[in-house]
């Protein structure tokens, strides 16, 4: 079984930066697509960038030129680079990671337990 564990997540002034990271862990796999989410409190899930194994990046437009995704695929970590926080970015952020577990057939989506952002104003 493979367990996405995030680490990162706190409490920041309106301007400030946090660093997300997410380790897949578990199995011998082989990551694909990885995506960070986000949701906040009464709003649905929101997905706010991803990466491609061959480092295609994609951000919601809210984002761009603030956060950065990038990911480590020896060792199969993902993370969210998060400058010029604004209070709108408080939720709780999630990773997901597209993944073959070696020797099995197909990929499955694997979600994080979510790691809160606090952005204070």
């Amino acid at each position: 079984q493979v367990q996405l564990v995030e680490s990162g997540g706190g409490l920041v002034q309106a301007g400030g930066s946090l660093d997300l990271s997410c380790v897949a862990s578990g199995a011998q796999v082989r990551v694909y697509t990885i995506g960070w989410y986000r949701q906040a409190p009464g709003q649905q899930r929101e997905l706010v960038a991803q990466i491609t194994r061959a480092l295609v990046r994609n951000y919601r437009d809210s984002v761009k030129g603030r956060f950065t995704i990038d990911r480590d695929n020896v060792q199969n970590i993902a993370y969210l680079f998060m400058n010029s926080l604004k209070p709108e970015d408080t939720a709780v952020y999630y990773c997901t990671m597209d993944v073959e577990i070696i020797g099995r057939e197909g990929t499955q989506t694997y979600w994080g337990q979510g790691t809160q952002v606090t952005v204070s104003s």
